[in-house]
């Protein structure tokens, strides 16, 4: 076992648990419809509302939210089927599910206009909330996608749909959530992260729900992000460039489908907010006053 992987097998320091508690910690909003929302936040000032990936959860953007916490009021969401959140009643949900759910989450919050930033799995329901006719993309000011999964609900990828969605399913009953976290949450940061980083990515992708989990593949599997694209507002488009998920090439489609350039992220593997929680940070203060 090599020492990088040694690493992310040591549990996160309590003082790192402490100052997730104490600085960004969880609490349940209700919405319409009886559902909750699990939701973190901190800081001031105009509105960036966060969407995680497919193996995170709210508490992964807990740095990028405290350097920016005397500029912006960030917002990070547990999903639905994350953390404490309701998970859908249909088995394999849509993009447009979840943009109803943060629609009824932006109301319960009061906030009327946001920046919204999409990360992975994150982007393809950002990219629906976003989408030309939506009810939600009136309120929202600009777009970020940061190494966006396009999904594979095109036509054109069935073949890779049914692969990804038996790899997926298949490695969660072979080892369950935490045998997948020691196995696979590595792979979502560069050579470059800190050992502290490491055992963050880990910690979050421990603390998936199976049934939350299992819904998210299906939305990865059946969405299609560039259907929704490009979006009703301003956006922008980043990765890591040592991303090895959501490879630059495949975010370079995106992007050139919102007619912007890529925006690459020095260092960053696909976690870039974790790993580099800086630099996303400065990533989203240019947006905020772009």
């Amino acid at each position: 076992m090599t020492g990088a992987a040694m690493t992310d097998l040591q549990p996160l320091p309590a003082a790192e648990l402490a100052r997730l508690d104490a600085r960004f910690a969880a609490r349940s909003v209700q919405v319409a419809g009886g559902a909750s929302v699990s939701v973190r936040e901190c800081g001031t000032g105009p509105a960036l509302v966060c969407l995680h990936g497919i193996g995170s959860g709210a508490a992964s953007w807990l740095d990028a939210a405290l350097a920016l916490e005397d500029e912006a009021r960030l917002i990070a969401w547990d999903a639905p089927g994350y953390g404490a959140s309701t998970p859908f009643v249909a088995a394999a949900p849509k993009a447009a599910d979840y943009a109803e759910r943060l629609a009824a989450l932006l109301d319960a919050l009061d906030i009327d206009r946001c920046v919204l930033v999409g990360h992975s799995l994150g982007a393809l329901m950002a990219a629906a909330a976003a989408r030309p006719g939506s009810a939600l993309a009136s309120r929202i000011s600009k777009l970020l996608l940061i190494s966006p999964a396009a999904g594979y609900g095109a036509p054109a990828r069935a073949e890779a749909q049914a692969r990804v969605r038996a790899e997926r399913l298949g490695t969660l009953e072979q080892l369950g959530i935490a045998g997948m976290a020691a196995k696979r949450s590595a792979r979502l940061v560069s050579d470059h992260a800190s050992d502290t980083a490491r055992q963050w990515v880990r910690w979050n992708m421990a603390r998936l729900n199976e049934d939350g989990y299992r819904q998210a593949v299906e939305l990865l599997c059946g969405g299609d992000l560039l259907a929704d694209l490009p979006p009703a507002m301003p956006v922008r488009v980043a990765c890591g460039a040592l991303d090895v998920v959501t490879t630059p090439e495949a975010c370079a489609e995106v992007a050139k489908q919102c007619g912007v350039p890529l925006e690459t992220l020095p260092r960053a593997g696909h976690a870039s907010y974790v790993e580099q929680p800086e630099t996303v940070a400065a990533l989203l203060r240019d947006v905020l006053a772009a």
